[in-house]
Formats: structure tokens, sequence, C-alpha cells
């Protein structure tokens, strides 16, 4: 069914506004899977917090270009595309290979991720699954600043249970 212009302007503006809310964007190859397969990796991606859609092409660059820092992404607009978008940069890549280990197949291929104004190729996912969220990120940053001070407690209070052993080993040799 061609898409009149108005769905087209609709389409656009939809895509626009998730890349706005969106930290990584993958483009995928999903040709080849069946209905079933298709509606899997959807629920995959849903439990993730991932928005998942199969884009006309042409849609998706006008959103891109409207949006503005995607250059990179234009040369992989070729062939059936689908994206994934998520404001957790590894949340699409873990959904991906959690969906390929679960079932077996091959599919979708990743072609593309572009994830904090970074390009990762296709071949790239078990790096983009590593990647840490933000809130990941957070609790490192906080556990790291917390630790020093950690340290330093039970430093200040070691010296005071080792002399409080001491004494009662002593006390305890006294008796008779």
């Amino acid at each position: 069914m061609a898409l009149t212009r108005e769905r087209k302007a609709t389409e656009v503006a939809q895509v626009a506004a998730l890349l706005n809310d969106s930290g990584a964007v993958y483009l995928t190859d999903y040709m080849g899977l069946t209905v079933e397969q298709i509606n899997q990796l959807r629920g995959r991606f849903h439990e993730s917090g991932v928005r998942y859609r199969v884009v006309k092409n042409t849609l998706l660059r006008i959103a891109l270009e409207e949006i503005g820092g995607f250059d990179a992404l234009y040369e992989h607009l070729r062939g059936p595309s689908a994206v994934a978008l998520s404001s957790d940069p590894s949340a699409p890549a873990r959904a991906i290979k959690r969906f390929k280990a679960e079932t077996g197949a091959t599919l979708p291929a990743l072609k593309v991720a572009f994830v904090d104004g970074s390009v990762y190729a296709g071949d790239q996912l078990d790096v983009l699954s590593s990647l840490k969220s933000r809130e990941e990120l957070i609790g490192d940053i906080v556990g790291l600043l917390l630790s020093p001070m950690s340290n330093i407690v039970g430093a200040v209070q070691a010296p005071g249970a080792t002399l409080a052993a001491i004494l009662e080993t002593l006390q305890e040799e006294a008796k008779p």
C-alpha cells in the first residue's frame, strides 16, 4: 500500500521524535526472519525498553536529516532496514544477542549502530552488549567515591578493635 504524503509526514515526525529521545540508534537487517521470530524479537526489545520498528529508508533518512548529526548512518540505508532505538546504549545489543542465543537464529544482522556520537560496525555486537548504561556508570562512580571513605573508617576503627582484642587477651592470661 502506497503511503500518502500525510502518512509519510506523520511517520517522519514519529521517527524523529524517537530519535530525539534515544542515545542509541541501531540499524538492523531483519529479512529472512519469520513472522513468529519477528514477534519474539519485538518482545525481547520491549522487555529491554527498546523501540523497534521497520521504517522505509527514505523516510528514516529524512528524519535523520531533520535531527542532524547522523551522517555516518546514511551509507547503511540500503536494503530492508529496521531501527532499534534506546536511551540505554547496550540494551538493543543485549536483546539481539539474547534473541539469537534463545532461537539459534543468525538474524537480525546488525548493519551499524550509532551510540552517543560513535559509530559501531555490524561486527561489534559483543562490544556494544558490554557497554554500561548511564545508571550502571553512575553506580560505579558512586562506589568508587564511597570506597575510600569506607577504607578510612575501617582504618580508624581497626586499631581500636586490635587494642581491645589485645587487652582482652592479656586480661584472660592474667586470670589464674
